[in-house]
């Protein structure tokens, strides 16, 4: 049995899926939900600080405005959330306050965490209740959330708020018991995982993206915050919210479901910022020389390592490198727009002002201002060619 360290853990975020806050036949498991709720007291009293991402608002909107099925319609879905979330407010703030917490309630889209001084704003916030023994509760703003500033699901906005106040655990409570080899719910063979490294390449190929009915994530989901919140040194555990006294069991060190453990090295803020910002402006693809600078040694990218550039971008704006497999290995704030991208690529950085008339930065993305995205995986990948 793998021995995991979560009784150290000072900041522990708890994700709650629609499975866990929902009954099966829709409305509110206030039964469950207390249950947990008394858990996260305990934590408390334990010197914990603990956040809490809860999922439902709109499963329970749908079931109080009479919906047999979760509609398609976007304005449909923004006024269940809207009713939803005043249903789970109140649930949320009458069980705290039995179990002598007090509750906050922090409605967040894409742009408050992507946008620099409203990132600050949310990070200083939540570190001040926490700080004070007040439990937030964060789920996404769906009332006014669409394509371009979703979340997308409760994981990802999990694993974001893990990385916001450096969480030492993250907590995917679910109606599975983990990650298995396989789907447990169609292969009855299907072994769990308790443990595995959050780099490790087999992890998305074993994660079949199963979703259920009231919910938007599934275990794929699930592993992809993993390796968001990996990026702040947080651990994630991914278990059964109907697991009896599940959080009392991790806190005693006992495992249980499937321990992702953190083995990356930890970002700081200014490159958690970027690395939390999931709407990019462009993409830049890169030859395999500019690659090599970039993940193994630690350079800058230049524009003579840039073959094309996709997207329409300003300087200081956030873009994505691809490289020569076609997949994202880092993510920053480019020095120059795509217009003048287009004339200076290819080209050395002692030519930029020739090319151009002036000058801004001698690189295109300065290494200080980028995130390479696991580099341990790519080593391998290279290893194996």
């Amino acid at each position: 049995m793998i021995k995991i360290n979560f009784s150290s853990s000072k900041r522990v975020v708890v994700k709650l899926g629609s499975s866990i806050v929902t009954k099966e036949g829709g409305g509110i498991n206030e039964l469950q939900l207390a249950h947990i709720v008394e858990q996260i007291a305990e934590l408390v009293r334990q010197k914990k600080e603990v956040v809490l991402v809860s999922s439902g608002a709109i499963a329970a909107g749908l079931k109080k405005l009479g919906y047999k099925e979760r509609p398609h319609q976007l304005s449909e879905l923004r006024a269940a959330a809207s009713v939803g979330q005043m249903v789970i407010a109140q649930i949320y703030e009458q069980l705290f306050s039995k179990a002598g917490l007090v509750s906050s309630l922090i409605l967040l889209t894409h742009d408050d965490l992507s946008i620099k001084k409203s990132y600050l704003n949310a990070r200083s916030t939540v570190s001040h209740l926490i700080e004070h023994k007040i439990i937030p509760v964060i789920n996404e703003n769906d009332t006014v959330a669409d394509d371009e500033i979703r979340f997308g699901d409760n994981d990802t906005l999990a694993a974001m708020v893990a990385n916001l106040i450096e969480a030492d655990y993250l907590v995917l409570l679910t109606d599975q018991e983990g990650l298995f080899s396989d789907d447990p719910r169609k292969n009855t063979k299907a072994i769990l995982i308790d443990h595995a490294y959050i780099d490790d390449a087999k992890l998305e190929v074993v994660a079949q993206d199963t979703t259920s009915k009231v919910g938007t994530g599934g275990m794929l989901t699930k592993i992809k915050a993993a390796q968001r919140a990996s990026l702040s040194g947080t651990h994630t555990i991914i278990a059964s919210g109907k697991t009896p006294n599940i959080l009392i069991q991790l806190n005693e060190d006992e495992s249980a479901g499937t321990h992702l453990e953190c083995n990356v090295p930890e970002l700081v803020t200014k490159k958690k910022w970027i690395a939390n910002n999931l709407r990019s402006k462009g993409k830049i693809y890169i030859d395999k020389g500019a690659e090599e600078a970039i993940v193994f040694n630690g350079k800058s990218l230049l524009p003579a390592g840039v073959i094309r550039a996709e997207g329409k971008f300003n300087r200081g704006e956030i873009v994505r490198c691809i490289n020569s497999k076609n997949k994202e290995i880092a993510k920053g704030l480019v020095n120059y727009s795509s217009q003048e991208l287009e004339k200076i690529k290819g080209y050395s950085s002692d030519e930029i002002e020739l090319l151009l008339g002036y000058i801004n930065e001698s690189n295109l993305i300065h290494r200080d201002n980028m995130v390479i995205f696991f580099k341990e995986k790519i080593k391998k990948e290279k290893v194996n060619e």
